[in-house]
């Protein structure tokens, strides 16, 4: 009875792991372990199990659930003085996000898709979503999504994301008349 309840403990413990490792030693015991094993261990496999990341192991279990049954994401976009004003207020709240930059029209679909317009800052707690930036509404969502208040949490500090050059910044097209080439637009463009 004690071999089968020390199996069952041993079991949970490991499909908590989020890296397990079967290697044989010099003895040609078999073991399996969540630490990777010694330089002289033979026929070494490791798998990667269905478990949470062990980044948010030690993390509140209100946040652990808040971040499971409402993920935080928000919309925003580049040189935008309120997105930046949103991503502040997340970081000193401790929420984990992730954030999309709007800069192609994939992510403005994406944002048509979920917010209904192009409006930025947008986040999305779960499936309720805020169109730019309302401090109150903001702490309202994340309170009624079980986020910890601010000042629970230790404050992240996630930067806003860097955008990849657009393909056209990369390799500037050659000068001259180019009919596959997108007219030029902007307060610069030739009249």
């Amino acid at each position: 009875m004690r071999s089968v309840i020390l199996a069952a403990l041993l079991g949970a413990a490991f499909a908590a792991q989020a890296q397990l490792y079967r290697w044989t030693d010099a003895q040609g015991r078999v073991h399996v372990t969540d630490t990777p094993p010694p330089p002289s261990a033979k026929n070494v496999r490791s798998r990667s199990t269905d478990a949470a990341p062990a980044a948010g192991a030690g993390e509140p279990y209100a946040l652990q659930l808040a971040v499971k049954n409402h993920p935080v994401k928000l919309y925003t976009a580049p040189d935008c003085a309120p997105c930046g004003t949103a991503r502040a207020l997340l970081n000193a709240r401790g929420v984990p996000f992730s954030e999309v930059s709007v800069i192609d029209e994939r992510q403005a679909e994406e944002l048509k898709k979920v917010a209904g317009s192009l409006s930025v800052p947008s986040i999305l707690v779960g499936s309720s979503v805020q169109k730019g930036f309302e401090q109150g509404m903001y702490h309202a969502l994340l309170d009624a999504a079980g986020y910890p208040r601010t000042g629970i949490l230790p404050a992240r500090q996630q930067a806003e994301p860097k955008p990849a050059p657009p393909p056209s910044a990369a390799a500037p097209a050659a000068q001259g008349d180019d009919e596959d080439a997108a007219p030029a637009t902007g307060p610069y463009a030739p009249r």
